[in-house]
């Protein structure tokens, strides 16, 4: 009877092979795929489709208001650069959210790292990669102590950010001075946000970044197949990456027009600081999708007593993350004074952080923790930016912007409280 188990065992895995659910799985098509992300969504798993719908909602908005200026070719490249800085502060603040904790102090950080740049090289003379290396570093000392802080001593994130947010203001003003400015002219610093790409390097990017996303799906998909998983099928992935490659190629055609005002000079190409974006989403993209590290920051979010106990080193992770989030909020403040061509005393402060943090929830990274993606601070800046710009477009008045943009922020996170309810309902 023994000896029989094994075949009987071997003529049931072959009947299940054979069966109906594997063959389901198998022949995973386009109907099912699309029921799969139905269901997906009834069950709160929204991503970035709010994120998406209300980008597509505020341009045919402020396109049937300023059909004749939104969507110029002008305004198209100063969207891309006015979404820099909130893009980027963003862009740290998601690994800070994703572990279930909040940084008021990111954007004061950004305008304490860009007065260091700015001091180094307007009163010590040191070169723009000295000032730059400085800041940067300047911002992860901050998280790191932040950081130490919150997981060490284990003081509220939100008293200590907000202790941070106090200090770093009076330290700026320190260096600054009171109601003092100080110039950006360096000419490498001044170029990542009021400087273009070379046209041929423009498309260059945009080309390499579409085969390379199409490529990555595709291999993915494969990898899935092979070792019989469960997949997106193949006319999904296709189409995916066909509606990246189109939106990056149009995006690099439109910014690649020449856009002076006068015939005189040319005005042409992708801006440096829109490059810097890409490749810091490329990069954060990879940490938080494809290492072991990234993993690890979405168990400590969806709970970190079970991280604990699954040994991974909960206190370090979050440290690490407010250094992340702290060294991108100097990367912003960077871009920001190259922007203004300076660094004021109020560098950072005012709506910067709220900007950023309503970004990134309104991108899809959920206020309670392991949920979230790098592409969300994008997709989130680009809302914010757009609204901002529409509205100044339309000429509307200072209070309303505030209130519009406060109900866009309140709308989702309205929208991830409803979707983290319907995940619990749901087991998810």
């Amino acid at each position: 009877m023994s000896t029989d188990l094994p075949r009987q065992k071997k003529v049931a895995m072959d009947k299940l092979a054979d069966s109906d659910f594997a063959a389901d799985r198998r022949e995973h098509d386009m109907r099912s795929a699309a029921l799969d992300y139905w269901n997906k969504i009834k069950s709160g798993e929204l991503g970035a489709l709010p994120a998406i719908l209300g980008l597509i909602s505020l341009v045919v908005l402020f396109t049937a208001l300023k059909p004749d200026t939104f969507l110029s070719k002008a305004n198209i490249a100063n969207l891309s650069t006015q979404a820099l800085p909130i893009t980027i502060l963003a862009m740290g603040l998601v690994f800070v959210l994703l572990v279930g904790e909040i940084d008021l102090s990111a954007g004061v950080a950004s305008g304490l790292s860009a007065a260091v740049m700015a001091k180094l090289v307007v009163d010590a003379g040191q070169p723009w990669y000295v000032a730059i290396i400085s800041a940067v570093a300047s911002g992860i000392i901050i998280g790191t102590v932040i950081g130490w802080l919150v997981s060490v001593l284990r003081i509220p994130s939100f008293v200590v950010t907000l202790a941070f947010f106090l200090g770093l203001q009076g330290i700026t003003l320190r260096l600054i001075g009171e109601g003092g400015t100080v110039p950006v002219r360096d000419d490498v610093i001044v170029a990542l946000a009021n400087k273009n790409m070379p046209i041929w390097l423009g498309w260059t990017f945009a080309s390499a970044c579409a085969v390379g996303y199409a490529a990555t799906q595709i291999v993915r998909w494969r990898r899935q197949r092979v070792r019989d998983l469960h997949s997106k099928p193949l006319e999904f992935v296709l189409a995916q990456s066909a509606v990246v490659a189109a939106a990056l190629l149009i995006s690099t055609y439109v910014l690649s027009l020449d856009r002076a005002p006068s015939p005189l000079i040319t005005l042409g190409g992708i801006p440096w600081g829109v490059l810097l974006v890409g490749v810091l989403l490329i990069v954060c993209t990879f940490v938080l999708g494809r290492t072991g590290y990234g993993r690890h920051i979405y168990a400590v979010g969806g709970n970190a007593e079970a991280a604990r106990r699954a040994g991974i080193n909960v206190a370090r992770i979050r440290i690490s993350v407010f250094m992340i989030g702290s060294g991108l909020a100097a990367v912003s403040g960077i871009v920001a004074a190259s922007r203004l061509n300076s660094v004021a005393t109020d560098a950072g402060g005012g709506n910067t952080l709220l900007y950023a943090v309503g970004a990134a929830v309104i991108g899809g990274t959920s206020l309670f923790g392991g949920r979230g993606k790098a592409r969300d601070a994008v997709l989130g800046g680009l809302v914010i930016a757009i609204i901002e710009n529409g509205l100044g477009l339309l000429g509307t008045r200072a209070y309303l912007s505030f209130l519009i943009t406060g109900v866009v922020l309140l709308l989702a996170a309205t929208m991830d409280a409803l979707a983290r309810r319907r995940r619990s309902v749901a087991g998810r």
